[in-house]
């Protein structure tokens, strides 16, 4: 299997702090590959969940071992029952009946949401084959955002020319308003930093710095107000975030438009955190940049949950799957 630089990277540093990692979707193969790599490189402990007659069968027929992996079939663990009375506890004040909570735990996102729930994992990644919805829901019900009242987003992360940016957001927010763009902002300058990137934050519009008018620019340069006076708050002001907008994409990462568009800006030219207007831009920016552009994609990834769960596209390749795993033992690592 190739391994680019920065999945090379991911692997390593996961390495050196094992997570354990659930994975929900013991029926596809490519979950099933890419859990096979990544328990040999000895980058993370999986727990698969599936019929676990079918998985064996598949992993003997490839002459793989069991090393650093568990199977669970929901419906057999001895769990199923705690697990959908801590869901019943959890909900009862939505309305939701013991039955229904019984019901909830013989699908596979809620079962392994629990189990981080209950510490028998570290995080979660889903998506090979469900919505971004279907695994979202759950980690918003069951882990909930670590900040009351502000919206869990996501990120991808995008490498071209092996230069890794951020990219937010692409998958939860269809149109924040300027405080949820704000907000989506610093948690991106925030995921930056997990993977070791000096936040440098461009919010992006048709227009730089006024060259542009109407409702749309003013929610970016709101934005961008509120942003910059989010990152001066104690628990933000010494992690380095630079944040700036409204910028045009060319603006954001040339260096040569940059300075001729925002002269003076400490981000226009050197952005790696890119922040869209919504979720058509953002989701129709990073689809572009992975299928025509030809760079690694690896998301979406939420961002402000209390653990990481995290999406994979329906698309997603093996290597994907891999990098994801690897992302996730990393925000588990803390």
């Amino acid at each position: 299997m190739k391994q680019t630089a920065f999945l090379q990277n991911l692997i390593s540093k996961a390495q050196q702090n094992v997570q354990t990692i659930v994975l929900p979707e013991g029926e596809d193969e490519r979950i099933l590959q890419a859990a096979h790599a990544i328990a040999e490189m000895k980058a993370a402990k999986l727990i698969i969940l599936g019929n676990e007659t079918e998985i064996k069968a598949y992993y003997e027929k490839n002459g793989w071992n069991f090393d650093g992996i568990e199977i669970i079939e929901p419906e057999k663990s001895p769990n199923l029952q705690k697990y959908a009375e801590m869901f019943y506890e959890m909900r009862k004040d939505k309305g939701i009946t013991m039955e229904d909570a019984v019901k909830q735990m013989h699908n596979y996102n809620y079962f392994g949401t629990m189990m981080i729930k209950d510490g028998a994992a570290n995080g979660m990644v889903s998506g090979a084959n469900h919505s971004t919805a279907d695994t979202v829901r759950p980690a918003l019900q069951i882990i909930k955002s670590a900040k009351k009242g502000r919206s869990v987003s996501s990120a991808v992360i995008i490498v071209s020319n092996d230069k890794p940016y951020v990219f937010s957001d692409c998958a939860i927010v269809i149109d924040p308003s300027a405080q949820e763009l704000a907000d989506i902002a610093v948690d991106a300058a925030q995921t930056a930093i997990q993977f070791g990137l000096e936040p440098k934050v461009a919010m992006l519009s048709f227009s730089t710095k006024g060259s542009g008018k109407g409702e749309m620019v003013d929610k970016v340069v709101e934005a961008t107000k509120l942003a910059k006076e989010q990152i001066e708050l104690p628990e933000y002001k010494d992690l380095g975030i630079k944040i700036d907008g409204e910028l045009q994409l060319d603006a954001a990462v040339d260096s040569v438009v940059g300075a001729k568009k925002a002269k003076g800006s400490d981000v226009a030219g050197q952005a790696n955190v890119l922040i869209f207007p919504d979720i058509n831009a953002g989701n129709i920016g990073y689809k572009l940049c992975q299928r025509i552009g030809g760079a690694e994609a690896y998301g979406p990834l939420l961002q402000g949950l209390n653990a990481p769960v995290n999406d994979l596209s329906r698309g997603a390749l093996v290597e994907d799957i891999i990098g994801i795993i690897a992302i996730t033992c990393l925000q588990a690592q803390k």
